[in-house]
């Protein structure tokens, strides 16, 4: 699974803190970070792009919605998401590898169980159906 790629939203205020302790050694994924203002910010061109440019999933990591910095980034987010979803379905790629994280930068052991879920849902999914088609 080296040729993995996750490619990862996170938000400054807090996910980026953990972010920065990167995957587990025993997790064979690549994350690739975006850094963002706020969780709020993440736009579905950006979450499309990702996809196109060869990500085999996406996540977003803001704040938890309950101690969002900007309020209610994390729960625009998350509703973006949604949406993005359903197009991801539509086109067969699939909504199941866009993955919202809610996390406190005070929590730098989460990155790690990030990494892990994204290389289990990989494993279980396998290389996004794009990279399939531009082959």
């Amino acid at each position: 699974m080296s040729d993995v790629k996750v490619v990862g939203f996170v938000c400054r205020m807090c996910a980026l803190i953990t972010s920065d302790l990167g995957p587990p050694a025993d997790v064979n994924v690549r994350i690739e970070t975006v850094e963002l203002p706020c969780a709020g910010k993440v736009d579905g061109r950006l979450l499309l792009e990702a996809f196109e440019k060869g990500a085999d999933a996406v996540f977003v990591a803001g704040c938890p919605e309950d101690e969002c910095m900007n309020v209610k980034g994390s729960s625009r987010a998350r509703k973006r998401l949604e949406h993005v979803r359903e197009i991801l379905d539509q086109v067969g790629v699939g909504g199941e590898r866009l993955v919202m994280y809610n996390v406190s930068g005070t929590h730098g052991p989460r990155f790690a169980h990030i990494a892990r879920d994204m290389a289990g849902l990989l494993e279980k999914l396998g290389p996004s159906p794009l990279k399939a088609r531009k082959a």
